[in-house]
């Protein structure tokens, strides 16, 4: 099986990589349109801020790309929002490829969101294995609503989409790659769809 961990200086693709060698996986990290549309599995990691992500998939051709890919797609973080339609973060127009808008946490709590919180209503076979209330790992200050499309909730403290699926896109607003066991799990469901 050929995986790609898609190289757009989003960061945090070390602890992807590492991720997956702990799973026996190997991944090719790698921006080149040709080798991402060849692969089986796509793994779409982040960290940063949403406008300069834009600007370097668009710098590199990649948003043209990304959602023309049919293969199973995994955002992690910055993925799961890059994969909308806007974002309040900077005004920025995203990918399109979820019809929803990225909104900021507005509820006089400390953001980011950051540690441990667990999930809640879990949907689909990502979540084979995986409990009501386990535990996984969350940084950040912008979130998808509820929706359609969500898959696992989080609270902080009003709801929110933890993961969502749409088509052959899974995206998570917890860092999968640094959730422990859940995290280890949830990959390892991701590798063998």
């Amino acid at each position: 099986m050929s995986i790609v961990i898609i190289d757009y200086k989003g960061g945090n693709v070390q602890s992807v990589k590492f991720a997956l060698e702990r799973l026996g996986a190997e991944a090719t990290l790698s921006a080149d349109p040709e080798i991402i549309r060849s692969a089986d599995k796509i793994i779409f990691p982040g960290e940063g801020e949403a406008s300069s992500a834009m600007e370097e998939l668009r710098a590199r051709g990649l948003d043209k790309v990304i959602p023309e890919l049919t293969q199973p797609f995994l955002g992690i973080c910055l993925g799961i929002q890059l994969l909308c339609r806007h974002s309040e973060e900077n005004d920025t127009q995203m990918l399109d490829i979820l019809p929803i808008n990225v909104i900021k946490f507005n509820n006089g709590l400390k953001v980011p969101h950051m540690g441990w919180n667990t999930l809640f209503n879990l949907k689909g076979d990502l979540f084979n294995g995986v409990k009501e209330q386990d535990y996984v790992y969350f940084v950040h200050s912008y979130y998808l609503p509820v929706c359609e499309y969500t898959i696992a909730t989080g609270a902080y403290p009003e709801p929110f989409s933890a993961a969502v699926q749409y088509k052959n896109f899974y995206a998570m607003q917890f860092h999968t790659e640094k959730s422990g066991p859940t995290g280890t799990r949830i990959i390892q469901n991701f590798l063998a769809l």
